[in-house]
Formats: structure tokens, sequence, C-alpha cells
């Protein structure tokens, strides 16, 4: 039984893609087979920023292709990174003398595909670096980096880094930069329904009705925890926030974002509301929030809950992240 407006499963990526790039013609264009590319791109003497994942996360990642973050997305198929000779093609596209900086999310998946396509385009001459991120804190707020999943807080780094190399930084500053930030960013899932896939219908969890599972991965994958309870917003953002302000030793006067990124069927009404809770922790902390948003950013399908994501900026970071236009279709402010 159908229960998803689509067509033929096996077109759902590349329809979708053609189905972006028709409603942003004035901002990206298809630059090749599931590869997004900027329309107006930026000089060549600046270095291009690409990151890549799989259908079914919209508007992650191409989304966030734009003036200001990233120069190009190249995209595999439903919940799967794109192979390596792929996403090859989506950094030739882009390359240039000032380098090529590959940003990855810490999945099996995606590292592989990342590492391989980096070592084929080193192969080829093309300038080339990369940064994994890994803010997820389920495993641990002591869990080693090569343990931790690369989730929504991917996004912050879009912004910085994206505005950093438009400022004209060099790849090995936008390195720097970037690993000092990617050691600034933490996230927590919740989930309280699993997503389904949707070429098959298949679901990759099961939670019980009236329960929830924090540290939920991107997928649907089991966290650390066990199910518990569905208990309100407060009680749900108090929880989060407490881990993630001390994986970041957050302190008064630290400039930090928050983003409550809704995963796919939880509403904005209870996005708002955790918003409210974990924001006004924060401030009774003497944080000072630099940026919030509360909004679908990294989705899964109708996967229910929510990612909470922290981040703390250093003055230079919240230079980058504040005072540079960024104008990608699903990021249009500052």
């Amino acid at each position: 039984m159908k229960t998803k407006f689509i067509n033929s499963t096996e077109n759902i990526t590349p329809e979708v893609l053609e189905g972006y790039t028709m409603a942003f013609k004035d901002r990206v264009v298809l630059g090749g087979e599931n590869i997004i590319l900027r329309k107006n791109a930026k000089s060549a003497d600046k270095v291009a920023v690409v990151a890549f994942g799989g259908s079914g996360h919209e508007p992650a990642v191409s989304g966030y292709v734009g003036e200001g973050m990233l120069d190009a997305s190249v995209v595999g198929d439903i919940f799967a990174a794109p192979g390596a000779q792929r996403l090859l093609q989506g950094i030739e596209l882009v390359k240039r003398d000032a380098g090529v900086l590959l940003l990855i999310l810490n999945h099996a998946g995606d590292m592989m595909s990342g590492n391989m396509a980096r070592q084929l385009a080193e192969r080829k001459g093309i300038k080339i670096k990369s940064i994994y991120t890994h803010d997820d804190i389920s495993a641990g707020l002591d869990a080693a980096d090569e343990d931790r999943r690369g989730l929504a807080g991917a996004i912050v780094m879009y912004k910085v880094l994206g505005a950093a190399a438009e400022a004209g930084c060099s790849l090995d500053q936008l390195v720097e930069i970037g690993e000092r930030l990617n050691q600034n960013i933490a996230t927590l899932a919740v989930a309280t329904r699993s997503c389904t896939h949707p070429q098959n219908g298949a679901t990759i969890t099961s939670i019980p009705e009236g329960k929830m599972q924090i540290g939920m991965g991107q997928h649907g994958e089991a966290g650390q925890g066990g199910d518990e309870p569905i208990v309100s917003a407060d009680e749900t953002a108090e929880k989060m926030i407490s881990l993630l302000m001390k994986k970041l030793a957050i302190k008064s006067g630290d400039k930090v974002v928050l983003y409550i990124n809704g995963v796919g069927s939880s509403t904005l009404m209870e996005q708002l509301l955790v918003y409210r809770a974990a924001a006004k922790i924060l401030e009774a902390a003497g944080a000072e929030i630099v940026d919030g948003y509360a909004g679908e950013m990294l989705t899964v399908q109708e996967q229910g809950g929510f990612q909470m994501i922290l981040a703390r900026l250093d003055d230079e970071q919240a230079d980058y992240y504040k005072n540079y236009p960024a104008n990608a279709p699903y990021w249009t402010r500052k």
C-alpha cells in the first residue's frame, strides 16, 4: 500500500534533484548525474567546499549549496553515500588551484567513499584535503572521535567554512579553522518513531508507542540508551542540553549556536517548545546564543523526534558565522 507521493522507486533520487534545481533555478544547477552545483560559482582563486550524502534527508545536504556555503553536493541513493567515482566527478567539477575541501560525516559508507575519492583526486593532481565530522555524543562523553557519528552539526561547519572560503582563506587555513570547530560541536538525537525506507517500506528499528530513545542515529540506528517513557518538552530538553553543555564545558561568556533539527514528523510546535527550554538553560549559565534555529534541516523521512545541536564558536568563527552572507536555498539568513 502506498503511503508516499512518489513515482518509480528506482527514480526517486534523480527526480528529487531535478525538482530541487527547478524550484531554486536561480541558485543551483545539476552539474552531472546526482551532482548539485552553485549556479554562480565563486572565483577560482578561492577554495571549493564539497559535501555529500544520501538522499532522503532533504533539505540536507544539497539545500546548503550556495553563496557563502557549499560549492557542490554529491548525492547518493536513499540513505546511502554516493560511490567514490561519483564523488570524484563532483570534485573534478569544482577543482581549482586554490584547492578543494571535502567534508565527510563519520559513517562507514561516507568514510569509505570520501577517503577513496580523496585518494583518487590526489592521484589526478587535485589539491584536496578532508575533514570528517563527529558531533554525535551518544557513544559517551569520553568516546574517541572515530566512534562518534556525524549528524546535523555538520551544518554549522558548512556555514563557518563556507564563509571563510568565500573570504579567501587558504586550504590549510580552512582545515585549521574546521578542526578547531569540529571539537566544539556536539549533537544528541532523540527518536519517538522509526523512519521507513521510501523504496521498500522497511523500518530500521522499532520504538514502542509512548516511548523515546535518546541517542538514535541518523537513520534510526540504535543509541546507547534504551527505550524510556516520553516526557515533557522541558524535561527532554534539560536531559539533552545538560549533556551537550557538559561535553563542551560551556561556561559563562561562551558564544554558542543552538539548533533544534526536526527529523521528519515531530511538529514545529514541539521543536520550539524544546528550543525554549534549552535556550533558557544556556542563558542561565551565562552563554551568549549567537544564533538559534528550530526547523527541519536534515530529515529522516517520517522519523519522529529531533536532533539538538550545540556549537561553541571562538571570535574568528563567530565572525564568519554572523557577518558573512549566505544564500543557499535552505539557508537564506546570514
